[in-house]
């Protein structure tokens, strides 16, 4: 079951008239969320927006049937989808349903460590990620793409480090769990 960090940067949050910018992705071992394989970054600015889609679905197996063949990791994978699904379909491209398959999202957890609040539980401010991504737009339209580069970079270093932390802590929590539940029963 191969699983992905998987994320997306753009040039706006509309995606029917943004655009994908770069599509990142990086094999990772399912058990520890550590990397197995570098990290992909696909650039809009060096090819085409149609191109980055198409390499995209053409070095993974994203548009495979089986539903265990490309299983995302990532943070508000909805954003993902909706972008991926607009973006493929204004080129008539095979559409990638992300969440019709296996995949997690960490966003849920970001939020419960937020106390349920939504406001304040992006990215930067449960990880160690220096800032959030209002900047890249900008980037973009000034053609500073280091900078959308170094941030991506960043960001999935932010994301691996906290993901290899949930990884490592979560089961810990389900034991602490079923023995309340036990000790409730008694």
């Amino acid at each position: 079951m191969p699983t992905f960090y998987f994320d997306i940067e753009t040039t706006g949050v509309m995606p029917e008239r943004d655009k994908i910018i770069t599509i990142q992705y990086q094999e990772l071992d399912r058990k520890t969320a550590k990397p197995i394989g570098e990290l992909q970054i696909l650039k809009e600015w060096e090819s085409s927006e149609r191109r980055i889609l198409q390499d995209f679905i053409g070095s993974t197996r994203i548009t495979d049937p089986y539903p265990f063949s490309f299983v995302p990791v990532g943070y508000n994978l909805y954003f993902e989808h909706k972008f991926l699904r607009e973006r493929l379909a204004a080129y008539g491209l095979p559409l990638v349903h992300i969440l019709d398959k296996p995949h997690i999202d960490l966003h849920p957890i970001g939020v419960l460590m937020n106390g349920g609040e939504f406001a304040g539980s992006g990215l930067d401010k449960v990880t160690k990620k220096p800032f959030s991504g209002r900047g890249v737009p900008v980037w973009y339209k000034e053609k500073e793409y280091w900078r959308i580069t170094d941030y991506v970079k960043a960001e999935a270093e932010a994301f691996l480090e906290w993901a290899q932390w949930l990884y490592r802590e979560m089961p810990q929590l389900m034991e602490i769990w079923k023995r309340g539940v036990e000790d409730e029963g008694r």
